[in-house]
């Protein structure tokens, strides 16, 4: 059996997990930590009430788990990756916003705690295998333009999906700087981000959970590769595979990508 402590339990992603994580075999939920929880209850599926914790340490020393699960915000993961990694306990983590410092300093904390951290842009499987297309499809394709769509909560901009992607695209695909070369933005952030001329746009409205389009442009055709997410469920699967594979693994595991079979 798998022990797990959901971070960020009364959160949108982490009511989410802490239902998957309680109906899936083999996973243990030992309880949820939210700085917020004071005084609120964590309903479980069956009715039941669980551990809620509103200190991360404190949740670690009592709840005793293989692997927390993060869903938090990108101002706060750092230091409960510091908490989590330096007790020696595995994290799987959904929150964005990592840098390549980030990521570094994240890899340092795991290999130095004997431990493992898998940090995924996306849970979603449907992801995993558009950014897999968008990759193969940039070998073909040079002109490449990206835009995701999130809920208008999201903090961060652009999305660790996108990144993610482009960051795959440019693996294959010299860079180079699309439009027109004397174009000229009459709005400033009209064309959207750089990322080794990859355009990244991003969309924040309420509604959207979290879409993704990758649009390729060729002499007259276009090629579209589309995730899109109707409800958050669609993470659940990869994160009850991040809690199973994570405990095989040792180091930073960047991408949920790296642990399919």
């Amino acid at each position: 059996m798998i022990n797990v402590l959901v971070n960020g339990a009364l959160g949108r992603m982490g009511s989410e997990v802490v239902k998957a994580v309680f109906q899936a075999e083999g996973l243990e939920l030992v309880g949820g930590v939210d700085p917020c929880g004071a005084g609120k209850k964590l309903v479980l599926p069956d009715g039941t009430e669980g551990s809620l914790f509103t200190d991360l340490t404190q949740a670690l020393d009592q709840a005793r788990p293989d692997v927390v699960v993060d869903f938090t915000r990108p101002a706060v993961v750092m230091d409960s990756l510091r908490i989590i990694l330096g007790k020696g306990v595995r994290a799987v983590v959904g929150t964005t916003g990592f840098t390549d410092e980030r990521l570094a300093e994240v890899k340092n904390l795991a290999e130095e705690n004997h431990t493992a951290a898998l940090i995924a842009p996306n849970f979603a499987l449907g992801a995993v295998v558009m950014v897999k297309l968008a990759a193969e499809a940039a070998k073909y394709f040079r002109d490449v333009e990206i835009i995701e769509k999130h809920h208008d909560q999201k903090l961060d901009a652009p999305s660790g999906t996108a990144i993610l992607t482009a960051q795959k695209i440019a693996e294959v695909r010299a860079a180079h700087k699309q439009g027109h070369p004397d174009e000229k933005e009459t709005l400033a952030g009209s064309r959207g981000g750089d990322f080794q001329g990859i355009r990244i746009h991003s969309i924040r409205l309420p509604g959207y959970v979290a879409s993704q389009e990758v649009v390729f442009g060729s002499q007259g055709e276009t090629l579209k590769i589309i995730n899109d997410p109707v409800n958050r469920e669609c993470y659940m699967p990869g994160v009850i595979l991040g809690c199973r594979k994570i405990l095989e693994r040792q180091g930073l595991v960047y991408g949920l990508d790296q642990i399919l079979d």
